[in-house]
């Protein structure tokens, strides 16, 4: 049903447009003043607007009605404002659509011909509305890459408690908590899982908390208005309300800012939120994955994650064992990776791998789990000289023989991704700790972890 606002100050003019669009199919929202306007908005999304521009301050220039347009676009640029007149001015009408206005009538109206605007508006603006969505989740795809149907590869008895998760969770509504070291394939898993939903028609939206500053997670999460900030040069749909209908994967959630916990823990209770820059009360049903390596525990205990949010998100989790602990898959998982990047790099690697590279692949400690095994295996397609991977291809060198290598051999970069590894294997792959000991923030070592694939 159709939600329109209807402002005016006189209640004769209220009670006939209510009855005419309660009866035409409208849901009406009344109210007599500027003022109202404006609180209406900042509460309730609306599919248009009809305004008079004529109020108790002056009853005939329209200035205020025009200066209501104008803070109206400033609200919600895309919702179709017809504005109302008395007076029957041309030069008037004019100026409101000049200002923005979709378009006007003159009092007193004809009732098919107002009934026309308004359904011409209605149907404009859910198209406009629907276009802006639709190319904020493109332009994201095109960001995050398309992600295919999910492909789980796990034979090994470690992990069939986490898939047994996941097949009972996996159609209900529930929270999911995925924790694991980072690479062991947590976002393999949230998929997984949005696509036993009965959301799984709808999008999967990820935001990596680990990858925003506390500058830009509010806007990338709730959206923005144009102007809310600097670089605000157009609105912008947040990853929350792309996810309505679908699932929101909260990856690294525990590189949240602690001052911006509070508002996600309300969209999430709630599914309730405003952008950045507005006052406008906005609503998406949403089911939220999260992911972390951290122990939110021990965080929560700290003071650096909220314990109330950990239970929010929580309702089950799914822990996901490192790969050094489940060594049946790796052989599997590597000749996966082996087909997926052969195709991609348009290489015939029908033998495979040498008897020697997978027992290379079988003796590595793979610090950085499934993920550094794909990097390992992309980069061995690439470099593969005949329809065979050699175990130097590979390039598997274990920490320890590089460890034994002087350092003025090594270069920089080989040196750091070395401390970083040795600090993971140290700690058991949690981030947080081998973070504290380099002295590098969270964030910090996971752009360092990317840039070496581990």
């Amino acid at each position: 049903m159709p939600r329109v606002l209807i402002a005016d100050d006189q209640p004769a003019v209220i009670e006939a447009l209510r009855l005419l669009l309660k009866g035409e199919g409208f849901e009406i929202k009344a109210v007599a003043s500027p003022a109202d306007v404006l609180e209406a908005l900042s509460r309730q999304t609306f599919d248009a607007a009809l305004i008079d521009l004529n109020y108790t301050r002056d009853t005939t220039s329209g200035q205020e009605g025009l200066d209501l347009l104008a803070r109206v676009r400033e609200i919600d640029a895309t919702l179709p404002v017809v504005v109302m007149t008395a007076w029957g001015s041309v030069g008037l009408a004019v100026e409101a659509m000049r200002r923005g206005a979709r378009d006007f009538v003159q009092k007193p109206w004809d009732n098919e011909r107002l009934l026309s605007i308004l359904r011409t508006q209605v149907e404009l603006a859910r198209a406009l509305r629907t276009g802006a969505r639709l190319e904020a989740e493109n332009r994201m795809l095109r960001a995050d890459g398309e992600g295919a149907r999910p492909l789980l590869i796990a034979a090994s008895e470690a992990m069939q408690p986490a898939l047994e998760l996941v097949r009972r969770v996996g159609p209900s509504d529930a929270g999911v908590l995925i924790t694991g070291e980072n690479g062991t394939g947590k976002e393999v898993i949230a998929r997984t899982l949005h696509a036993l939903s009965p959301r799984a028609s709808k999008p999967m939206v990820t935001v990596n908390a680990g990858a925003l500053s506390e500058g830009t997670f509010e806007s990338e999460v709730f959206g923005h208005v144009k102007g809310a900030f600097t670089d605000a040069k157009a609105e912008r749909v947040g990853r929350f309300e792309l996810a309505d209908g679908g699932t929101l994967f909260l990856d690294e959630i525990a590189n949240v800012p602690l001052n911006l916990q509070p508002k996600l823990l309300r969209v999430i209770e709630t599914g309730e939120f405003e952008r950045v820059g507005s006052s406008q009360t906005r609503r998406a049903d949403v089911r939220v994955i999260s992911a972390t390596n951290a122990d939110l525990k021990e965080e929560a205990a700290a003071g650096r994650f909220r314990q109330d949010l950990f239970f929010r998100i929580n309702t089950v989790e799914i822990h996901l064992p490192p790969l050094r602990e489940r060594p049946e898959d790796i052989e599997a998982l590597a000749g996966h990776f082996l087909q997926l990047h052969a195709h991609r790099y348009r290489k015939e690697l029908r033998r495979g791998f040498e008897a020697a590279a997978t027992e290379a692949l079988r003796r590595y400690a793979w610090p950085g789990n499934v993920r550094e095994l794909d990097h390992v295996v992309q980069r061995a397609v690439l470099l593969a000289r005949t329809d065979e991977v050699k175990a130097v291809d590979l390039g598997l060198q274990p920490v320890r023989e590089m460890g034994e290598r002087r350092l003025e051999e090594m270069s920089l970069e080989e040196v750091e991704r070395l401390l970083i590894q040795k600090a993971l294997k140290r700690f058991g792959g949690n981030v947080s700790q081998a973070a504290e000991a380099l002295g590098l923030s969270r964030s910090a070592l996971y752009r360092r972890m990317q840039k070496y694939e581990i």
